[in-house]
């Protein structure tokens, strides 16, 4: 942690801390939202069943040592191109100083369950009238069932002129991009020192397309203001929060509090503002604007007619974040397997019941984690409560027993306010499912602790290895 400017930040908790942290953690677990993930010992069952599991993420890998805790021996394969795991959680915070690169970075070998085969390469063809997965060497992989964990893709050439490369360049950030992440802070820092002496023009994006964890755009552009204040650079800096949407959060009770941090912090929102396009070398950005003009008067309804109206908006920036569109990986978006209609068809995600997160069509397939069509659910919580969904009632269909267990959209945003800052904004199916008898719209120094020090130790030790 950058010690010249996060004076007040420590790198580790107090005693103290720590034992508040506990005492919070330990009465939720077993009983809370956020903790608590039904875990019996009970005998396993044996089966010669072949599992297959595509993606290596939280979600595969959770999802693949619930799965061993309920079999014996099981016959479990992940296919993932990729030997790097990253925790996907701390992007945020590696941009804004407190975590490095490395912090988050581990080989997919050191969190992948005992017992499980791995096949390093990346499915091409997926085929589920046949029960079979192409990769690209060619070879064919044959399955009874298999889970689907593929995530988004990060779709940056959607944006006219922008490219991943472009990362890092000429006031060109993302978090989403582990690479991006990696280079932010540093450009935060000369922003900063730009900021001292003159204006400064910044823009955060949030994209039309659903996207893996919905606040951390948010998240960003606050750790970006608060560095700028920690910085004497604040006064002559300008922050715009650039959406599609027209609200500042989903549920009501969190959309005002955010809207309430905005105004308190001086940021704009400006609402139906889709970013298409971005010149890099002028450092301008490009968003299509719809609004709504006044027509004529009908007497009959008496209220005026509204015409929808859209046009091109530019603006120049110092620096701008990029939220970039996301959709399923062209393997599943063209699969049978994908939504045939819909936002979620174009998008391409996996059409599973919101509940069971079984297949509607092919009933031996299931999905968890960004990649699968619910209501909510793209965030590494989510994935918490997924896995043992997907896992129990898959072993259920194995035994031939009826599939009893239900996920209820449970969604939990960190969302980060500040340095030292976190709403904790949990939510599912039914609206807010607070966790804590704490008023869940506060910004609070607990919630900072839990986001930095406490949930990566229970990724890796609880949730990764099917414990929690």
């Amino acid at each position: 942690m950058p010690e010249d400017v996060l004076k007040d930040m420590p790198k580790d908790l107090s005693r103290r801390d720590m034992l508040k942290l506990l005492t919070v953690v330990g009465a939720a677990t077993g009983s809370s939202s956020l903790f608590a993930t039904k875990n019996e010992e009970r005998p396993k069952y044996q089966t010669k069943a072949k599992i297959v599991i595509v993606g290596g993420g939280d979600a595969g890998i959770t999802i693949a040592s619930r799965i061993n805790n309920l079999l014996e021996n099981p016959d479990i394969t992940i296919i993932d191109p990729n030997m790097t795991h990253y925790y996907q959680p701390g992007q945020t915070l590696v941009a804004g100083g407190v975590w490095k690169l490395d912090d988050i970075t581990f080989s997919l070998n050191s969190v992948l369950p005992e017992g499980v085969k791995l096949i390093n390469d990346a499915a091409t063809v997926l085929d589920p009238d046949n029960n079979q997965i192409k990769i690209a060497s060619g070879e064919i992989i044959s399955y009874d069932y298999m889970v689907l964990a593929t995530g988004l893709e990060l779709n940056f050439q959607a944006i006219k002129g922008l490219k991943r490369e472009d990362l890092g360049t000429q006031g060109i950030s993302s978090i989403y991009a582990w690479e991006g992440a990696s280079k932010t802070f540093k450009m935060l820092q000369n922003l900063a020192k730009k900021g001292k002496n003159e204006k400064i023009k910044t823009i955060f994006t949030h994209p039309k397309t659903a996207i893996k964890c919905g606040g951390a755009p948010k998240k960003i552009m606050n750790l970006t203001e608060h560095y700028l204040r920690l910085e004497n650079a604040r006064d002559k800096a300008e922050i715009d929060f650039m959406t599609p949407g027209g609200k500042y959060f989903g549920l009501p009770l969190y959309n005002e509090a955010v809207k309430k941090q905005f105004q308190e912090r001086g940021q704009k929102a400006n609402f139906h503002h889709e970013l298409i396009a971005v010149d890099s070398q002028a450092k301008i950005a490009t968003f299509r604007h719809e609004y709504e003009v006044q027509g004529a008067y009908d007497k009959e309804e008496e209220e005026y007619e509204m015409i929808s109206k859209v046009k091109e908006v530019t603006m120049e920036y110092d620096f701008l974040h990029v939220t970039p569109p996301m959709k399923a990986h062209d393997v599943v978006k063209n699969s049978p397997l994908s939504w045939q209609k819909g936002n979620n068809g174009a998008l391409g995600l996996i059409e599973v019941d919101s509940y069971t997160l079984q297949h509607k069509r092919y009933p031996n397939v299931f999905g968890a984690g960004d990649v699968i069509g619910t209501m909510y659910g793209k965030t590494g919580g989510s994935v918490r409560k997924q896995a043992p969904v997907v896992a129990e009632n898959l072993v259920a269909m194995i035994k031939g027993e009826d599939l009893k267990q239900r996920y209820g959209g449970y969604t939990v945003c960190p969302l980060i306010t500040g340095y030292g800052s976190v709403m904790l904004a949990e939510f599912d199916y039914e609206g807010v499912a607070a966790s804590f008898p704490l008023d869940p719209k506060e910004q609070r120094w607990l919630w900072w602790l839990l986001k930095v020090y406490a949930l990566k130790p229970m990724y890796f030790h609880g949730m990764l290895k099917g414990r929690m």
